[in-house]
């Protein structure tokens, strides 16, 4: 009998590593899969998946930001030309009152009077013009467009006259001064 008892628990422990005995008495086998290497081929769909997906928020993020800086831009435009109106009001105002007016002295003044107020709602949005005459010239700021012989000795190489003036918007130039060089 002890013969029997070793084989029994022999074959209860091959059945345990097997399956499992259900409540019935049968044997059910339980399939218990190591975890699975993955091949190469789930390693490349799974990067190329990943891939896709960080161009595709790329792409949206690419989208989304020239989308915020037109919005941005457009709003800049906006706040300038509503800071612009009043001014236009005022050339109105003086067309509309000169129709009758003879004085030249009057309309001079009131040309002069608009033209500040321009200039300075431009000033307050960060636009400053370039001073340029007697300067050295410098192709970063200046676009030379002619060449004369300098009237005198300490303007060789230097701006003699500036023919369009050049402005800086914020320290950054917006519109290059175009200038005679002396030589």
């Amino acid at each position: 009998m002890s013969e029997e008892k070793v084989n029994n628990q022999e074959a209860e422990a091959k059945s345990q590593e097997e399956g499992t005995v259900n409540e019935q008495g049968s044997q059910e086998t339980v399939e218990t899969e190591a975890p699975k290497e993955p091949t190469f081929e789930d390693k490349y769909n799974e990067l190329n998946d990943k891939y896709l997906r960080i161009h595709a928020e790329f792409d949206n993020y690419r989208k989304r930001t020239n989308k915020e800086k037109l919005d941005i831009i457009g709003s800049a435009n906006a706040n300038l030309l509503k800071d612009l109106l009043p001014v236009m009001d005022d050339f109105e105002r003086a067309i509309a009152n000169n129709v009758n007016v003879d004085d030249a002295q009057s309309i001079k003044e009131g040309v002069s009077l608009i033209f500040n107020k321009f200039k300075m709602t431009l000033e307050n949005k960060g636009l400053k013009p370039m001073e340029v005459e007697g300067e050295v010239f410098d192709a970063e700021i200046h676009e030379a467009i002619a060449n004369i012989p300098a009237p005198k000795k300490k303007l060789k190489g230097k701006i003699v006259e500036a023919v369009e003036k050049g402005y800086y918007l914020n320290d950054k130039v917006i519109r290059y001064a175009k200038v005679v060089v002396g030589q």
